[in-house]
């Protein structure tokens, strides 16, 4: 993004982007908002000031998802459902959300993940189902062989966990050898081979989950939020 601040508080709709997705989740129902913040964390808790129902988790290294997670385990004890989502995504919609926890919610499930289709999956986690096309395991591009690696349905990175059950996969996410990093994608695959109920909601529209790595990337998010009719000014 040429520049160090954290990319969560670039502006989309004339605001932090990372404003957007807690709008979507306070809209599909959430009540209480963990947001995990490490590198000039004071520029996000500035972004998400206006919000009363936004707490802080602080990650003081940044060893990957399954880590940023866990720093906020001791705030989620007791929650029923979570949801684990990325402050980089603006585009993600309300709808999509509650889509999943109406599912996840019918199946009893312990996690439900949303996937997407497109054109050019690299850099995102690939969607691995066996030969009926059940969900098997979320494989990180890093770790991937090149037959993965043609796969198209991707984790754009949105969750839904039994919260007990999240809790107690947590701690039980090895490092990982190659990045050296604790993935959160680990967990579904996890819970799938301990017996448990893993469902996949395979909705989520392929510009939702567009990449915002360069200025460039920004300004289309940007116009396509405004597209939408998103919010322009100050939260």
């Amino acid at each position: 993004m040429r520049s160090d601040l954290p990319k969560v508080v670039f502006p989309v709709g004339g605001r932090p982007m990372v404003c957007a997705v807690v709008d979507a989740s306070l809209e599909a129902g959430c009540g209480r908002v963990v947001a995990v913040v490490g590198h000039r964390q004071e520029l996000v808790r500035e972004a998400l000031a206006g919000y009363t129902q936004v707490e802080y988790a602080v990650q003081d290294q940044q060893l990957g998802t399954g880590h940023a997670v866990n720093c906020a385990a001791p705030m989620l004890a007791g929650a029923g459902e979570v949801f684990v989502l990325c402050g980089d995504g603006p585009l993600i919609r309300a709808a999509t959300l509650a889509s999943m926890l109406a599912k996840h919610r019918g199946a009893r499930a312990a996690a439900t993940l949303a996937t997407a289709v497109i054109d050019d999956p690299s850099g995102y986690g690939r969607i691995v189902r066996d030969a009926a096309g059940r969900f098997e395991r979320i494989v990180e591009q890093k770790n991937a062989t090149p037959e993965q690696l043609a796969v198209r349905e991707v984790n754009p990175s949105y969750y839904c966990f039994n919260g007990a059950k999240l809790l107690g996969a947590l701690p039980r996410i090895a490092r990982n050898p190659v990045s050296g990093e604790y993935y959160l994608t680990d967990v579904p695959e996890m819970l799938l081979r301990a017996g448990e109920r893993v469902e996949v909601v395979a909705s989520v529209p392929p510009e939702d989950v567009l990449s915002i790595n360069t200025p460039e990337d920004l300004a289309k998010v940007d116009a396509i939020y405004r597209s939408r009719g998103g919010k322009v000014g100050v939260a």
